[in-house]
């Protein structure tokens, strides 16, 4: 994935032994108990920073949440931030800053839009899509208040804002002028899990989950801007001519999904539709090489994980034309216009007729997803830590004579 003019790719840096481990402070309070999407991506990075051996790193994890951080690695697991996710904001701005500072830290990383808008400690913020403000129907109300302000406040005052895409950056860039340095770091794969090889237990696993082929995936919570109806809309169509065909839904619940009961109850074929909820991380690897085509129509993204992972796995993704999804497969999926039930039809149609077009974006994919790993993007991450780590300056000393 290449950067557009002015954003700054993320080259890894020099090694570094543990004689300069560089001191970052993560907050991990936000990732939930079933974590998907930045969650996922706050925990796959902080475990490839670990592996990497040049950061110490202090977790401030909330109060229950303790077992699923530490110990492990070069790291202090601080257990102390409140449950509740109001209470938790607050605690983020009024009590966060000391405590960063009696950590001792060169850098505080907030991987969720949210950050400590005065502290001493250089800041670096996740920007994950600027979608709170291009789109704001796709979100609870509460949320797009909280994040439109938080994705302004980080555009001030953050020494370095990491973006998951180019377009993320582009759209950062227009909607708030950033005063820090904005780097482009896409998300990593876990290349042991997501792989084109059965592992020996697949056929087991999709037997456990109720789930036969040939099929149709879908993985991904669901919320509006996945644009769950309109699969459903088009799933409807292929049904009718492959009624062997089943749609596998793979994803808990989010808000808005009213128009997705009133879809599937007007479904003839809604018997066909096998809705999965959450999916533990080690059954989603299988699904997906099991699958007929990983279908993700998602209106936009900030990165669109499953999509990169379904190219790990060598499985025929379709997603939507002109998103970042697209942008990331750079020719290996089937690309459909947003919201278009005929295209995505098609495409699906096709994903299931196999053929050497298919063939060639599956291979195509595969060597994609190899240049992704979450080591390269931990590089990444910490080409923008130590940047940001290099603002801090000495405060200047009193003029001598001074009272």
């Amino acid at each position: 994935m290449t950067g557009r003019p002015g954003a700054d790719q993320a080259p890894a840096p020099e090694s570094a032994g543990a004689s300069d481990a560089l001191a970052v402070s993560i907050d991990v309070s936000a990732v939930p108990a079933q974590p998907v999407g930045a969650g996922r991506y706050t925990i796959d990075l902080v475990d490839a920073l670990r592996t990497g051996g040049e950061v110490h790193l202090t977790l401030w994890c909330r109060r229950d949440d303790s077992a699923r951080w530490g110990p492990s690695g070069p790291s202090t697991v601080m257990p102390v931030v409140p449950r509740r996710r109001p209470v938790r904001l607050a605690w983020e701005q009024l009590r966060l800053p000391a405590r960063l500072r009696g950590a001792a830290v060169a850098v505080h990383h907030s991987p969720h839009y949210t950050m400590p808008e005065r502290s001493s400690v250089p800041r670096v913020v996740t920007v994950h899509d600027l979608t709170f403000f291009d789109h704001p129907e796709w979100h609870e109300r509460s949320k797009v208040l909280v994040f439109r302000r938080a994705i302004r406040a980080a555009a001030r005052r953050a020494d370095a804002l990491i973006c998951v895409s180019a377009h993320t950056a582009d759209r950062l860039r227009e909607r708030c002028h950033p005063s820090g340095r904005v780097f482009v770091v896409p998300h990593g794969v876990d290349h042991a899990r997501f792989r084109p090889a059965d592992s020996g237990h697949d056929v087991e696993t999709l037997g456990r989950l109720g789930v036969h082929a040939p099929y149709l995936l879908f993985v991904g919570t669901i919320e509006p801007r996945k644009a769950v109806p309109v699969l459903l809309d088009a799933f409807e169509r292929v049904a009718s001519q492959r009624p062997e065909v089943s749609l596998v839904l793979a994803g808990r619940p989010g808000w808005g999904v009213a128009p997705v009961e009133r879809a599937l109850g007007e479904m003839r074929s809604r018997r066909r539709v096998v809705r999965l909820g959450y999916v533990a991380d080690e059954a989603v690897p299988v699904l997906l090489r099991g699958a007929a085509a990983a279908v993700y129509p998602a209106m936009e993204e900030g990165f669109g994980l499953p999509a990169l992972e379904a190219l790990a796995c060598g499985t025929p993704l379709v997603t939507t034309a002109g998103s970042t999804m697209a942008e990331l497969a750079n020719g290996a999926a089937a690309l459909v216009a947003p919201g278009n039930v005929s295209e995505l039809a098609d495409a699906m149609f096709e994903a299931l007729e196999g053929g050497s077009a298919l063939g060639e974006r599956q291979r195509r994919g595969l060597t994609i997803a190899a240049e992704h790993s979450w080591a390269a993007s931990a590089a990444g991450h910490m080409n923008a830590y130590r940047w940001a780590a290099s603002r801090l300056r000495p405060a200047s000393p009193s003029p001598r004579g001074g009272s």
